[in-house]
């Protein structure tokens, strides 16, 4: 296949070069400043949840909400869910403000094509969808992941999640060093997990899981679905272990992508087969990287079920960004989890692979260890919210969320199990507004 076929190729790129660029785009250092978050959420019907929508019904939606002037981006999952993502925000509350603005506008518009938003980390209700994306990308994605299992396809097409963005942090060493927010958002990761577990489900059948979004990427792709060893230096440990992972496809033309066997980008770099790989390449190789903590430049936190009820995103973004974000919680933050590390299955294991990962997706709070971590955080996080600006409401509503799932060592999931229920809110419904 000539580089010809393929969009914006640029030239052949060489293996060091590939090594250089990786050291220098994943960790972009400097003082933590700017905050973000990406929203998936199902559509359901307005009235009766249960029902499918159809693939028209989603896309006439879509196609109305992309028409609107909303600040954070608007994009579609293959299986039909809608994400927004938020632009880089100055602040907690300004992140906040933001996107409850676009959610409103949103929800209006469904609202108005009897339609609503679902926060849950997997469909409470539908059984098995086909694929709504019909793309090169999705369907070499889907080729490729099922050499490994059914795994990949239910996550493409019945997950949802809240992902936090944050500053890398400063190049020097201390709380707000990156080299420490990226072991701390590893250690905290599983205590995130357990805490906002929501989805006892998995294709409206019970999962035996709190987790079962945070059960299909265990059970991903072995290295796809993995951090690299937390314990090393970040830039050196991530570029070996990007160059290290099988490339889940070649792009190329109009027609379908080659899906190679087991060819990771370092061999492709060297041999130049199928064709010479490029820097647009590189680029495309990152996305297909599905690690719990992902380093974009910024650091992107990937493990947080999507949560129920309209603002029940903004507790988990808040906790997270406070306790990184704030110098004090950080450090006292980093202290509480650190032994966490020594649960792992072993030195060198993966965390998302490892007991405390699956544990944290099975039991949810009703772990020993991650309740009494979890409790700590939270506590760390109301007394830092204030000195990050938050509002009122906000502290209000992550200090109702201790009080009622962190306290008692329950999760969102545990409200659904007991009774078996699950929170829908729709276009028009009362709501607390936790930007005031």
């Amino acid at each position: 296949m000539p580089l010809s076929d393929v969009p914006d190729s640029g030239g052949p790129l060489a293996e060091e070069e590939a090594e250089d660029l990786l050291r220098c785009i994943c960790f972009k250092t400097g003082p933590p400043r700017t905050v973000g978050v990406e929203l998936e959420w199902f559509v359901h019907d307005l009235h009766i949840p249960q029902l499918p929508v159809t693939p028209d019904r989603l896309r006439t939606a879509f196609g109305a909400l992309r028409a609107l002037p909303l600040k954070s981006a608007l994009t579609v999952e293959p299986g039909g869910q809608l994400e927004l993502s938020s632009p880089p925000a100055a602040s907690l509350m300004d992140c906040v403000t933001t996107v409850s603005a676009d959610l409103a506008t949103v929800r209006a518009v469904l609202g108005t094509l009897d339609l609503t938003l679902t926060g849950s980390g997997t469909d409470p209700w539908s059984p098995p969808r086909d694929r709504l994306l019909r793309e090169p990308r999705y369907d070499a994605m889907e080729r490729y992941l099922d050499r490994t299992g059914p795994a990949g396809r239910a996550m493409m097409r019945d997950s949802a999640s809240v992902q936090v963005c944050l500053d890398a942090g400063h190049e020097e060493p201390g709380p707000l060093g990156f080299e420490r927010r990226w072991r701390l958002a590893h250690l905290l990761g599983p205590v995130l997990v357990a805490a906002f577990a929501n989805s006892p489900t998995l294709h409206g059948e019970p999962s035996g899981l709190r987790s079962a979004r945070q059960g299909l990427w265990a059970d991903l792709d072995p290295v796809r679905g993995t951090a690299p060893d937390t314990g090393r230096e970040p830039r050196a440990t991530w570029a070996a272990h990007a160059l290290d992972t099988p490339v889940m496809c070649v792009r190329g033309g109009d027609g379908p992508w080659t899906v190679p066997e087991a060819l990771t980008l370092r061999e492709w770099l060297r041999s130049g087969e199928p064709r010479p790989a490029t820097r647009a390449d590189l680029d495309y190789h990152l996305t297909t990287l599905f690690p719990p903590v992902r380093p974009r430049g910024h650091l992107e936190l990937r493990m947080i079920d999507a949560q129920p009820g309209e603002d029940g995103w903004i507790v988990p973004l808040a906790v997270t960004a406070a306790l990184f974000d704030d110098p004090e919680a950080a450090g006292a933050a980093y202290r509480v989890v650190e032994p966490l590390a020594a649960l792992s299955a072993g030195a060198d294991a993966a965390p998302p692979r490892d007991a405390l990962w699956r544990g944290a997706a099975r039991d949810g709070l009703t772990d020993p260890v991650l309740h009494e971590a979890a409790d700590a955080c939270f506590a760390l996080a109301l007394e830092a919210l204030p000195r990050r600006g938050a509002t009122t409401a906000v502290l209000d509503a992550v200090a109702a969320f201790r009080e009622h799932h962190v306290v008692p060592g329950r999760c969102p999931a545990d409200d659904r199990l007991t009774p078996a229920t699950v929170t829908v809110t729709g276009a028009g419904t009362p709501g607390k507004d936790l930007r005031t």
